[in-house]
């Protein structure tokens, strides 16, 4: 097995050097942290004044956790650390509230964003022979332009394909010989599922290497995945707060994600107590960045849950190796890759005149790929016009539904009394999908 580096020094770099060079760049992240409004007040009230009150790493302990919900309350711009002027780059995911979580970038931000993603590319065995396909959605979501950016610079030749239309995905991976691609495991069980309707063989396609993420999978998916395509299939992991991909990935030994520690502090903890949690334990995995300028973040609670796998890699690195994530301890529903909140889907049908007083989300699996339905109730009155008037309104709501979440989703209209009713708290989500 043949091991590339980008970075050797960096990748490989001894414990100890490492853990000195996570302690210089801790304490420059908390100097950054003390410029923001947001980060100054919270620091203060856990008597943190200097970036020198940090002496060590277990010091860590002592800085206040980061949460989404901190981070609304600091929309638009609290926990910004650097002037305006330099940002070049804004992303931003979206909130259970409406509110955004806003994320912002200086130019060295993306350049070590950037890095981080060649070297995580590179770790696979990726580099300029290769033809990338980046399946997964452009623009303010991260992980269409972080994997774009880092393979590009790993000298690969990048197709921005972006997500969807299933058919255009397959005729440029024909045309063009890629032979790598980036996508959500549900996705690429859809595009194997496309192949055999179009009756084009797995020999016709180049396809070497996939990388997975957007979404929780099992690896019996990943091992079908493999076996279906006969490609190495790759975990990784990134989250918008952390910049996106790149925040761990897998090498060639498949046994678990890198976390590129001289970029990021990973804890993991017990999501009740808030205790650290050992290596090897499973808990709630929490990152502070060590690098970036614009956003600097304390402690983030990520809400996956994962663990730290014990012991060195066979390929070299001796950044800690992170497992798949197994779950989220929040309510957010991860429909195709993409990040969907219920309390979205009820603003937007609320925001309909014709809507009524009850819906269901129902969400279920059609062939490989997940598939939500919307069952709504709608004043009676509209049953007794024409068919035409409802199909326009089914229309209306899924436009409503998809320029909010991104997802496009059936719509059954009910007249009222006909969806069950709840004394107590609603029951408004039906995940009828296998469990993993």
């Amino acid at each position: 097995m043949e091991i590339a580096f980008w970075d050797k020094r960096a990748e490989t770099i001894d414990r100890p050097t490492l853990r000195q060079e996570q302690l210089r760049r801790l304490q420059g992240t908390v100097e950054r942290a003390l410029q923001t409004p947001f980060y100054k007040s919270k620091l203060k009230s856990a008597g943190i004044a200097s970036a020198y009150d940090i002496k060590s790493l277990p010091d860590i302990t002592r800085l206040p956790f980061t949460t989404k919900n901190d981070l609304r309350d600091a929309y638009p711009c609290k926990h910004l650390a650097v002037p305006m002027e330099q940002v070049v780059r804004i992303h931003m995911s979206s909130g259970t509230t409406g509110i955004p979580t806003v994320i912002y970038h200086t130019q060295d931000d993306i350049n070590n964003w950037t890095d981080l993603v060649a070297r995580s590319v590179v770790c696979t065995g990726c580099g300029p022979s290769d033809v990338f396909q980046n399946m997964m959605t452009y623009g303010l979501f991260t992980g269409g332009l972080g994997l774009h950016y880092g393979a590009e610079k790993a000298g690969m030749a990048v197709i921005p394909a972006s997500s969807g239309n299933t058919k255009r995905q397959l005729w440029l991976m024909k045309e063009f010989g890629t032979s790598v691609v980036h996508a959500t495991p549900s996705y690429m069980l859809h595009i194997y599922s496309e192949l055999v309707k179009e009756g084009i063989p797995i020999s016709d396609l180049k396809l070497a290497k996939a990388f997975l993420g957007a979404e929780p999978y099992s690896e019996n998916t990943r091992k079908k995945i493999e076996g279906l395509f006969k490609i190495d299939a790759y975990n990784s992991y990134g989250l918008s707060e952390m910049n996106g991909p790149g925040v761990a990935f897998e090498c060639v030994c498949k046994c678990g994600m890198h976390v590129w520690e001289d970029s990021y502090i990973v804890e993991v903890i017990d999501p009740d107590t808030l205790e650290p949690r050992r290596d090897g334990e499973e808990g709630e995995i929490v990152f502070t960045t060590l690098k970036r300028t614009a956003t600097p973040l304390l402690r983030y609670r990520t809400r996956d849950l994962s663990k730290i796998i014990d012991g060195p890699c066979a390929c070299g690195r001796t950044h800690r190796r992170m497992d798949r994530i197994k779950a989220r301890t929040d309510d957010m529903l991860i429909i195709n890759g993409v990040n969907v909140f219920p309390s979205h889907i009820e603003e937007a049908l609320m925001q309909m005149p014709e809507m009524g007083t009850n819906y269901q989300i129902v969400v279920d699996k059609n062939e490989s790929l997940d598939r939500v339905t919307i069952k709504t109730e709608v004043y009676s009155n509209l049953f007794k016009d024409d068919m035409r008037e409802l199909e326009a309104l089914k229309k209306r709501m899924r436009e409503n539904i998809k320029s909010r979440v991104l997802i496009n989703p059936v719509i059954e209209l009910h007249e009222p009394g006909m969806l069950p009713v709840y004394e107590g708290k609603a029951k408004r989500v039906f995940d009828n999908r296998p469990p993993l």
